[in-house]
């Protein structure tokens, strides 16, 4: 055992050993959260859900701990941050900063020292009969604590899955800085026919014609054709879309960052630079992303966009997912992508032929395991490959709904092919 313990100014300089290290990452929300415990911990007092929102991550009085995760979400992956760095960078410290599981406070843990060998008189020694009772007392009262804290923990075991994946690489590139996250939605844009009396007679999908600026620089090379087609204003979405969301919306939440939704009809060529894009939809539905990312990629999109084939190997890869009827099987393809972008923002595309191949694509996203998987499968460099690949999957499936699921093609990117022929 150590007979001192570090004051407040060496509680200072461990504190500042660790943000110099860079494990916090680039935002300064960590270190803001750090300072913050720490100064708890000298007043001896350990800060409530509701202050860590309101003092450190500017939340209003509106907060309710009860929805929203952020707090508990910031806390776990400084904890995460603080062990990664204590495990890579200080492993032989004396002290160390903790922060116990399923509290909001700041500990100091002395190195441990080892522990000398039982003598075989320890081993004959027994417990007096006095002690049998209290003993046996404490060990049930330990037994109920533990169930309590088995049941309720259970209850935020989804938040703790989520707080897992923001773990990974791909995620981290999103969250360790103070760009927004806009999410993107592979919508299709709608527009009217009309019949000779001026009225919307149909309405037409052209894979050319993304949004109404589109259509009006339709109008512009010719007219007349405002005679025979009307902008509505609409556009729709594929149903897999929705369920696609469901999983990586808890995610992006979760973050803590600010996060915005569009249609990719309403894309605007700034967003791409100005925010983390997190694309999700299907491949025919990428307009303004189609050639940023095919620019590096693999893969390219065949005769139609059922079809996806490699550049290299010309091995092609169909969906039939939009051919059998109801109950029959089918195959559909999904595809999970990620790089830099170069503005230091990332981007993730969560995509696929149709339904079945879009959901899957988005259940590797939402799972660490998953995610994990791919990177081992990079055997030159699997944290470079976290940040920046492509992953393409076969998926078996019956009506819209994915069953299985093999991986087909994967592959590192490299961003810089994307402004290579431009250069």
């Amino acid at each position: 055992m150590y007979e001192t313990r570090p004051d407040a100014a060496d509680l200072q300089t461990l504190k500042q050993r660790i943000v110099d290290s860079g494990v916090l990452g680039r935002s300064p929300v960590y270190v803001k959260l750090l300072d913050y415990l720490l100064s708890c911990a000298e007043e001896g007092r350990q800060p409530k859900e509701f202050e860590i929102a309101v003092d450190v991550l500017d939340r209003d009085s509106s907060f309710d701990v009860t929805r929203d995760s952020v707090v508990r979400v910031y806390i776990h992956q400084l904890r995460k941050r603080l062990e990664k760095y204590y495990a890579r960078i200080e492993p032989d410290a004396d002290y160390r900063i903790v922060i116990p599981k399923g509290q909001y406070i700041i500990t100091l843990e002395a190195k441990r020292q080892d522990t000398p060998p039982a003598t075989p008189e320890d081993s004959t020694r027994r417990t007096p009969r006095r002690y049998v009772l209290p003993l046996t007392a404490l060990v049930l009262l330990l037994l109920i604590g533990n169930v309590w804290q088995w049941w309720h923990a259970a209850r935020p075991a989804a938040l703790d899955q989520i707080s897992e994946t923001l773990t990974h690489p791909m995620w981290q590139q999103l969250v360790d800085d103070e760009l927004p996250i806009l999410l993107v939605m592979g919508d299709y844009y709608i527009f009217g026919e009309l019949d000779e009396d001026g009225r919307v007679n149909r309405m037409v999908r052209d894979f050319f014609i993304n949004s109404s600026e589109d259509l009006s620089s339709l109008f512009m090379q010719d007219s007349t054709l405002q005679d025979y087609f009307r902008d509505l204003d609409m556009s729709y979405m594929p149903e897999g879309s929705a369920d696609a969301m469901l999983q990586i919306a808890p995610i992006l939440r979760a973050s803590g960052k600010r996060v915005r939704v569009t249609m990719m009809s309403r894309l605007k060529t700034s967003d791409l630079r100005d925010n983390h894009i997190v694309y999700i939809g299907y491949i025919s539905a990428l307009d303004k992303l189609n050639n940023l990312y095919f620019q590096t990629s693999g893969l390219l999109p065949g005769r139609t966009f059922d079809e996806l084939y490699v550049k290299q190997s010309q091995q092609l890869f169909t969906s039939t997912a939009g051919l059998p009827q109801q109950g029959q099987p089918f195959r559909d393809l999904a595809l999970l992508a990620t790089w830099p972008g170069a503005n230091q923002n990332q981007f993730v595309l969560i995509t696929g032929t149709r339904d079945a191949g879009l959901m899957h694509a988005a259940h590797v996203a939402a799972s660490l395991d998953q995610l994990q998987t791919l990177d081992n499968a990079d055997t030159v460099n699997p944290v470079t490959s976290a940040i920046s690949h492509e992953a393409l999957f076969e998926v078996y499936g019956i009506d819209r709904m994915n069953f299985e699921a093999n991986l087909l093609y994967h592959q590192p990117l490299d961003p810089a092919l994307i402004w290579a022929s431009s250069q």
